[in-house]
């Protein structure tokens, strides 16, 4: 058992707060972590140690909160970047929990998401999706809502009308073999591949006479 004899802002962070028990320094903490310690106050070695875990856990979270400024994350993201952070398992599950709770992370709300961005700026197919959200840790169930309006013919279209100017001038078997080739290495399956490439081909091809 010891006794607070001081509390003061950390000078380089005046959110945290330095701990001194019985003249030494013990522990800095957040302010919100800390705000029920008063000067004189007898606390506890275990004490000390809870108040310390509870600040790594709002150290965690802050991180977190930071993160997801910036866009939305899946759960198993946050969990690898407080990994990549040492942040132990148990820290790791109360903030993932907390901030689920808190609407904040949420895997449907991130796979629809995502898919959005996708379909908006760089239409992938529903295997290219698929992959992209596994490699993110989302579950199989929820990957497969996000997919379910994905519509695979138009975002073909949209790539392929994006690429079509590369192979100007091309006759026409190469030009549709390059195109071919293209989309299906976007994973693209053969029947979108077949109708989108006659589809685009009759859009671009040249006029025969000029």
């Amino acid at each position: 058992m010891g006794t607070i004899t001081a509390l003061t802002a950390q000078v380089k962070n005046p959110d945290r707060v330095n701990v001194f028990i019985d003249g030494a320094f013990a522990v800095g903490l957040a302010l919100s972590v800390a705000a029920g310690l008063r000067i004189g106050q007898e606390i506890s070695q275990s004490e000390l140690e809870q108040l310390d875990q509870r600040d790594e856990v709002h150290r965690a979270r802050e991180r977190v909160l930071r993160l997801l400024a910036r866009r939305p994350y899946s759960s198993a993201e946050i969990s690898r970047y407080l990994r990549r952070h040492q942040m132990d398992d148990e820290i790791i599950q109360n903030v993932i929990d907390d901030l689920t709770e808190a609407k904040l992370i949420d895997d449907d709300a991130f796979a629809a998401y995502w898919v959005e961005q996708r379909e908006t700026f760089r239409p992938r197919s529903r295997l290219a999706l698929r992959q992209e959200l596994s490699q993110k840790g989302v579950e199989r169930e929820i990957v497969a809502e996000a997919l379910s309006d994905v519509n695979e013919i138009d975002a073909a279209r949209r790539v392929a009308r994006k690429q079509a100017g590369r192979w100007r001038g091309l006759a026409e078997a190469e030009w549709r073999t390059k195109m071919t080739r293209y989309l299906m290495r976007h994973g693209y399956p053969y029947d979108v591949v077949s109708e989108v490439v006659t589809e685009t081909w009759l859009e671009v091809k040249p006029d025969e006479d000029e």
